[in-house]
């Protein structure tokens, strides 16, 4: 199945600017050392692939999923092979002993890539999932940051996410304030990151759920009012690589994607994913004829669709990748845009965020309310908004 197609373009995104640089590319790339972080997740297994097809000298890969580790190394061994380079996997959550000791017993990398997240905008539902975000997309970004440093790595990655750009939920808001801090250690490191659209078919996305529902004979529900922009996987591993390598010190890249061109409906691409596979989407009225249907339509060439408008918490209207108080470098690449930042941080709130998380930690007690307050004197200007309904909440 064509991913491109299915987003509606022609052609990848990035080959032209890959291109012009994949002689440097290699000969940093065959003579460098790699961790990757969360390299087992869909833009993980991307970026570990766009390094191991160069050859690196090293090449260690920790996720917390053992199961999507294995994925990783038989992917690699299927597509490309062996290299002489030391490539090994681990399965450790980077919050763990276990993982400080497998640091300090080596540590030495030229690059880390950190590409661990809670990513789902359904994950600010409960106050529990919530602090784990906060965990996760800041604190242990920080922590590997700081054990980078220690080390002595050349360059620190970091995903962040176009939903970072004026935040309405929860997790952009979490990545808005993990920049905050990868600002102040850059003082330390090299940093460069990455805000990004939209990974069709990733882990856990509505268009791998459009796979699941097929494979299960559901229905495919999707909401019919909001417009993203689409990457493909490969490419998010692609612009990955490209800002770990050649991004300077602050820098946030993004791709070039344009509003009449890129953007695209769920439902819309639900109704060409439908096609491909040889089935007319049928309009629902409601879940339970749609769940009904799922007996009798398939014989008949049809499938069970339930479109409809979005009412959750946390959906932007619409996606942006930059503010309009941030300035641009759009000329250096051809589909690649640059964030340049200069150096600017708030020590005092910084510190005043992680003596409120962890006295909420300590007590073992908080709401989300109070988060939300939280997150709220990090980014005056949040536009979170709460509906009281939640995607979980739906089909």
């Amino acid at each position: 199945m064509n991913k491109l197609e299915l987003i509606g373009r022609e052609k990848e995104l990035f080959t032209q600017d890959i291109d012009n640089y994949e002689k440097e590319l290699k000969e940093i790339v065959s003579s460098s050392s790699f961790l990757v972080i969360g390299g087992a997740g869909s833009i993980g297994q991307a970026v570990v692939k766009e390094i191991f097809k160069r050859s690196p000298l090293k090449l260690h890969v920790v996720d917390i999923s053992e199961n999507n580790l294995v994925e990783v190394v038989r992917d690699l061994r299927s597509s490309y092979g062996y290299i002489d380079g030391d490539f090994q996997t681990f399965a450790l959550d980077i919050g763990s002993i276990e993982y400080d000791a497998f640091i300090e017993s080596d540590g030495k990398y030229d690059y880390v890539l950190n590409l661990s997240a809670l990513k789902h905008v359904r994950s600010e539902k409960d106050p529990y999932t919530l602090m784990r975000m906060i965990n996760v997309n800041v604190f242990n970004t920080e922590k590997t940051l700081q054990q980078s440093i220690d080390k002595g790595v050349k360059k620190y990655f970091c995903v962040s996410t176009d939903k970072a750009a004026n935040p309405v939920n929860m997790m952009g808001a979490s990545k808005r304030i993990m920049e905050m801090f990868l600002m102040r250690k850059s003082k330390d490191i090299k940093i460069s990151t990455a805000r990004f659209a939209n990974v069709a078919f990733s882990d856990g996305s509505l268009l791998h759920g459009f796979d699941q529902r097929i494979k299960k004979k559901q229905p495919i529900v999707a909401p019919n009012d909001i417009k993203r922009y689409f990457v493909i996987p490969k490419e998010s591993g692609e612009l990955c690589l490209m800002s770990c390598i050649f991004g300077e010190n602050r820098d946030i890249f993004f791709p070039k994607l344009s509003e009449k061109l890129d953007l695209i409906s769920f439902a819309d691409i639900a109704i060409k994913y439908l096609k491909e596979l040889g089935y007319e989407a049928y309009l629902c009225k409601d879940e339970d004829e749609a769940r009904r249907l799922t007996e009798t339509l398939p014989q008949q060439g049809k499938w069970p669709c339930l479109f409809s408008a979005s009412d959750t918490t946390g959906e932007k209207d619409y996606e942006e990748f930059f503010t309009s108080k941030e300035v641009l470098d759009m000329v250096r690449f051809e589909s690649l845009g640059v964030i340049k930042n200069e150096l600017n941080f708030d020590s005092e709130k910084l510190d005043f965020f992680t003596k409120r998380i962890q006295g909420f930690k300590e007590n073992k007690e908080w709401t989300k309310d109070e988060i939300v307050d939280l997150f709220f004197t990090m980014i005056p200007d949040f536009g979170h908004k709460e509906t009281g309904k939640y995607l979980d909440s739906k089909m």
